[in-house]
């Protein structure tokens, strides 16, 4: 009886399967090079979202990039998603697109009047990372992939909690 009990247990503990995860190796899907520039002057945009990051639906990755939003003091500018010498992140107004290209482009080559480059400080993951979740705080990755609100931050729910939203044009001209 007990060796048919620890024989059943051996088969249960091998039969299950984990979740593989690859925390310090590159990313599977993160492209080698940084994307093509895009104009640096705001104005009338067609805003889709067709093109998904590498890390929109990787919860792990937008929890990275959440931290990394506060470890290079984004908040600093941007008022922790909603907005301060920065523009608001929390929004359907994006400025210089919403795309995921276009979220890497401005992190990665900076924008006039204030948004410094960062191609010098933060690898190719590292944007991407942040690139997830800054688009997380608008609604416009995968509700399961968003990381959930600081306790800090009670003027909005958490962006897992935040409704799929579609960005609108900004009407800068």
């Amino acid at each position: 009886m007990k060796r048919a009990a620890v024989l059943v247990a051996a088969l249960l503990v091998t039969g299950c399967e984990r979740e593989e995860r690859r925390l310090n190796g590159p990313p599977a899907a993160a492209p080698v090079q940084f994307v093509t520039q895009v104009g640096l002057q705001p104005g009338p945009v067609v805003i889709s979202d067709t093109a998904p990051g590498p890390f929109e639906s990787n919860a792990a990755a937008t929890a990275n990039g959440q931290m990394l939003f506060s470890q290079m003091n984004c908040s600093g500018c941007h008022g922790n998603g909603g907005g301060g010498m920065g523009p608001a992140l929390m929004d359907d107004q994006w400025i210089y697109g919403s795309r995921p290209d276009q979220v890497f482009a401005s992190i990665v080559e900076g924008r006039p009047n204030g948004m410094p480059s960062w191609k010098n400080r933060l690898t190719t993951q590292q944007v991407w990372q942040l690139v997830a979740y800054v688009r997380s705080l608008s609604g416009l990755t995968p509700k399961g992939a968003r990381p959930n609100r600081d306790d800090h931050m009670m003027v909005k729910p958490a962006p897992a909690q935040t409704p799929n939203a579609r960005p609108k044009n900004s009407g800068r001209r």
